[in-house]
């Protein structure tokens, strides 16, 4: 059962993220409109509260989880290189120079 929840990717890209971002506070507006209007018509701000509350439950259901929409771009990373600089002693190395622009 642990390898279960261990399969499960834990991860977002970053056009993922801004995805994630954009429908957060559409969800979020477009429910504080829609309760707003409705909580001035019904003359109850309860209604627009709740109303609100839900859709924030919805965003968090739709943008919390890493569903696979949001994974569409993985990033490469580099391959892993040998650890030849560690042999080097610090008074080793050249010190960098920075010219002046």
């Amino acid at each position: 059962m642990l390898d279960t929840f261990r399969s499960i990717p834990t991860q977002m890209d970053y056009k993922g993220q801004k995805l994630a971002e954009q429908i957060f506070q559409g969800i979020i507006l477009v429910s504080a409109v829609i309760g707003f209007i409705y909580g001035y018509i019904t003359e109850q701000f309860g209604w627009t509260v709740y109303i609100v509350m839900a859709g924030f439950a919805l965003s968090c259901l739709l943008t919390l989880p890493p569903w696979p929409m949001y994974r569409r771009n993985p990033l490469k990373w580099l391959p892993v290189q040998e650890l030849g600089t560690e042999d080097k002693k610090p008074a080793d190395r050249k010190p960098k120079r920075h010219t002046k622009s």
